[in-house]
């Protein structure tokens, strides 16, 4: 997810023949889709409108004739969200595989667009001679979502290398940014309300490539020992609490196993629930919801779920 973003409450349905809403728009524009195609979790409800723009100044274009009181919900790979089974009110705007591009910007510096994959950017850093980002080989999202969620991962945080960034907000007005104006903290960015992340510049060091593209085999190596990664899931559901591990908590309580439907919370790592076929958005929801209880009254631990859930019942 790329939205640290202000929703609105709508108060009449979005119509998209409104006059000036796509009127011109150069990507796809679709009603009443699927989230469960564009979610990592393969499941919850619908979009009212999903829009894949053609490229930055579409996006633009698109934004510049949305009704005022839209809501809008901006997203990479969906790597870190659930959409309850409901759907989602409002335009859902999908950057991954459009805002793509990656370059060289000199000062060992790299520009990257929001919807860059983390684990390309770790790989172009490498080829390209620098070090600092080889933890986001394992960062299963784009790099408009790690900036959203200050994700982290071996240790390391994406706001660790950034030095500025461009937004976008929802009149299509963009800025360029610096660090200094946003506090980054543990999954979370504070930010201007109601934008979203175009691109970010990110400071490396010059290094080895050899050692880099090494460095990043090894980490990916532990993720898999590790991690369910050939299994539906959105990464970590729960951010570690201070001194600790969710998933410690989660498999001291004897939850390894824990079924809710088609979801169940993985047996490889306890902090990973995992759609194990025709789980629905409630499933996973409930089984969330019931790790927190449980982790809660054996440990006397609020887990605070990174996962961001959002749309109706």
């Amino acid at each position: 997810m790329y939205a640290q973003d202000k929703e609105f409450s709508p108060e009449a349905p979005c119509d998209m023949t409104r006059r000036g809403y796509a009127e011109g728009v150069r990507g796809i524009v679709k009603a009443d889709e699927p989230m469960s195609k564009h979610t990592s979790w393969h499941a919850g409800g619908r979009a009212k409108i999903y829009f894949e723009p053609a490229d930055e100044e579409d996006l633009v274009h698109f934004l510049s004739g949305l009704p005022a009181n839209e809501l809008i919900l901006c997203i990479g790979l969906g790597s870190n969200l659930l959409v309850r089974d409901g759907g989602y009110n409002g335009t859902v705007i999908k950057l991954a595989g459009v805002l793509d591009r990656l370059e060289l910007a000199g000062n060992n510096r790299i520009r990257a667009e929001a919807g860059v994959p983390c684990a390309r950017l770790a790989r172009f850093s490498a080829k390209s001679g620098l070090t600092g980002a080889e933890f986001m080989a394992g960062i299963p999202g784009t790099v408009g979502g790690a900036l959203a969620m200050n994700a982290g991962a071996f240790g390391h945080e994406t706001w660790d290398i950034v030095t500025a960034v461009k937004t976008v907000d929802r009149s299509g007005r963009c800025r360029t940014r610096p660090k200094s104006e946003f506090t980054p903290g543990y999954r979370q960015v504070d930010m201007p309300a109601g934008e979203w992340f175009l691109a970010a510049e990110l400071q490396l060091a010059p290094g080895s490539r050899s050692r880099a593209e090494q460095r990043i085999r090894e980490l990916l190596a532990r993720r898999s020992e590790s991690q369910p990664l050939r299994q539906p899931s959105c990464g970590s559901v729960f951010r570690n609490p201070p001194g600790d591990y969710a998933a410690r908590l989660i498999e001291a309580s004897g939850l390894k196993g824990k079924r809710s439907g088609g979801a169940g919370v993985s047996e490889k790592h306890a902090n990973f629930i995992i759609n194990h076929g025709g789980a629905t958005a409630r499933d996973i929801e409930q089984l969330i919801l019931y790790v927190r209880d449980a982790v809660r009254r054996d440990h006397g631990v609020e887990l605070v779920p990174e996962v961001r859930i959002v749309g109706d019942t």
